[in-house]
């Protein structure tokens, strides 16, 4: 059975490059970010890549299906055991469709999420600092961080009420941050 871990958290928290260091340095792990999964739709130029680039180009979710789609294909193609998705779910629908497509099989068990937590003000700095295209701009930002808060304490409940809901300070060191992630991720897989 495979272990997936969801790693959560603002725009900018890090979650991207915290699981790819992660999957980087320890080939146990498979790591998908749905937001690399979801560009590299739209950079192929497929018709569902223009569909998803009208969402993403607006700083608005992709339809459901499509991500819940995306994501279950990454997972039943990895030839790993421990996959790493961060990004994902971003709102009450994803994570409750999530949920429910876990609930309908054996093979994937999800065993962790993980939220990075970070202030506004140090995910506003470090988005518009690393302009990583058009979606990385002021106004495109206010809409990620609100689409972002929006849903999170019911996301937050919904996890934590499962107790699989995990906390870690977004705040620190690359290094520590990453240390950190791994040794939870090594004691929920260890049980």
């Amino acid at each position: 059975m495979k272990k997936l871990f969801l790693i959560i958290g603002a725009p900018g928290s890090g979650k991207t490059t915290d699981a790819s260091m992660i999957a980087a340095n320890d080939d146990k792990f498979a790591h998908y970010s749905t937001g690399d999964l979801l560009r590299a739709e739209v950079a192929s130029g497929s018709e569902l890549g223009k569909l998803i680039d009208s969402f993403i180009s607006k700083g608005n979710l992709v339809p459901l299906e499509v991500v819940v789609n995306t994501i279950i294909s990454a997972i039943r193609s990895s030839d790993k055991n421990y996959i790493l998705i961060d990004g994902y779910p971003r709102s009450e629908e994803q994570m409750r469709e999530l949920d429910r497509v876990l609930a309908s099989q054996s093979e994937v068990k999800l065993d962790g999420v993980i939220e990075v937590d970070v202030s506004e003000e140090v995910a506003r700095n470090r988005v518009l600092g690393r302009a990583r295209g058009a979606d990385d701009n002021n106004e495109v930002f206010n809409n990620r961080m609100k689409v972002y808060l929006d849903p999170i304490k019911e996301i937050r409940a919904f996890y934590n009420d499962k107790k699989i809901l995990h906390m870690i300070n977004g705040e620190r060191t690359i290094e520590t941050i990453v240390a950190d992630m791994k040794n939870l991720i090594e004691n929920l897989i260890k049980g």
